[in-house]
């Protein structure tokens, strides 16, 4: 669908008036029947007509859940007063029936004075760009999307491929299966391929996604790696996807064919060890003999630390109470009058070495005359 502003009047006299003056635009849906997840190619172009001002746009698609969009490209002729603008976008119907694509559209006025201001510091110091900001109300462009074949589960030009590692295994050994889905159209993602109800355990991993979007569609390649055990021997049913192709609207299908898994039983004999280990307590008595060691050792010790821990304190009691007086001396003044008051003929020589450091010029070694004294208490 294209329009200008010169046939917009036929639809909306105030839109013709609000662009008339600044530019036309022209939209253009490259289909308008599509089909759900069918690619739609939308594009709209932006042309200034007014060039006595400086026209910049800001462009973009409402977010609905009634389709999905992506922006492929946007290319920009800023030529400050014949500005053109070209927008390209990825849309996918999402449901069936009438839907309305809705747009923001804000037109952004300026001068040359602020544009030539705006950029007039350096690259860290950008000024602000001055503008007159006004949102311009664009018609929805309505789409009749119809509907998809019953139970599609993809929709588009895809092959499958398929690789299982091995067939045979030991019981609850994982069975690795991967599946790969390629081709263009609506993403190929899926909860799961396998239905909830197997009668083996499977293991999954998320899916393995690269896609790129291009006018052709979305070009995807999706990898499911997943695991399969069991206990004994099992089949995996087939799985089969039904797919849709819009462009020549044929169904098809996608396929992985049954897979039989070999699974060998563990012989339960096999996992019982013939030799005793340890040995039955009627054949070998040789842990008692070990045990009484260890409580012999562990008494022995046990005996020796309350004897030593005994003498110890009858040590520290029947110690004399002078050697602690004297220990506690923290100068020469003081132990020179424990002395002197103790027994000045025992302590003759250590008192007379104090005198004369106190009183004299003699020089001594306070430890030496403290261990001296204590050496001489019996």
């Amino acid at each position: 669908m294209k329009h200008s502003l010169g046939n917009l009047i036929l639809l909306c006299l105030s839109i013709f008036v609000l662009h008339a003056e600044d530019f036309t635009y022209t939209f253009h849906l490259d289909k308008q029947g599509p089909y759900v997840k069918e690619p739609v190619i939308l594009t709209l172009d932006l042309d200034q007509t007014n060039p006595d001002i400086v026209l910049l746009f800001n462009f973009d698609i409402h977010k609905s859940n009634a389709y999905s969009f992506q922006r492929l490209d946007i290319k920009e002729t800023d030529t400050h007063h014949h500005a053109k603008v070209h927008y390209v976008y990825l849309i996918y119907p999402l449901k069936s029936g009438d839907i309305n694509i809705t747009f923001d559209l804000l037109k952004r006025v300026t001068t040359d004075e602020s544009v030539a201001y705006s950029f007039s510091g350096d690259r860290d110091n950008v000024k602000g760009l001055v503008t007159v900001d006004t949102d311009i109300p664009l018609p929805p462009l309505p789409l009749k999307v119809k509907p998809l074949p019953e139970n599609t589960a993809l929709v588009g030009d895809f092959n499958l491929t398929y690789q299982v590692k091995k067939h045979q295994a030991k019981a609850y050994e994982p069975l690795p299966l991967q599946v790969t889905i390629k081709g263009t159209g609506y993403p190929p993602l899926m909860e799961r391929l396998l239905p909830k109800d197997v009668n083996f355990t499977l293991f999954t991993e998320k899916p393995i996604v690269h896609s790129v979007n291009t006018e052709e569609g979305t070009q995807s390649s999706v990898i499911y790696p997943m695991a399969l055990s069991h206990a004994k021997s099992f089949d995996l049913q087939p799985i089969v996807l039904k797919a849709f192709d819009p462009k020549t609207e044929k169904r098809y299908e996608l396929t992985v064919p049954e897979q039989h898994f070999d699974i060998s039983k563990v012989d339960v004999n096999r996992l019982v060890d013939k030799v005793d280990s340890p040995k039955p307590l009627q054949n070998d008595w040789s842990w008692l003999t070990t045990l009484l060691g260890y409580l012999v050792v562990f008494g022995s010790g046990y005996l020796t630390a309350i004897s030593l821990k005994w003498k110890k304190k009858t040590i520290t009691q029947t110690s004399h109470p002078l050697k602690e007086k004297i220990e506690d001396c923290k100068d020469e003044k003081a132990l020179l009058q424990l002395l002197m008051a103790t027994d000045s003929k025992a302590f003759a020589s250590s008192i007379e070495k104090l005198e004369k450091h106190l009183y004299g010029n003699g020089k001594i070694h306070f430890k030496k005359v403290k261990q001296e004294a204590l050496e001489q208490i019996i």
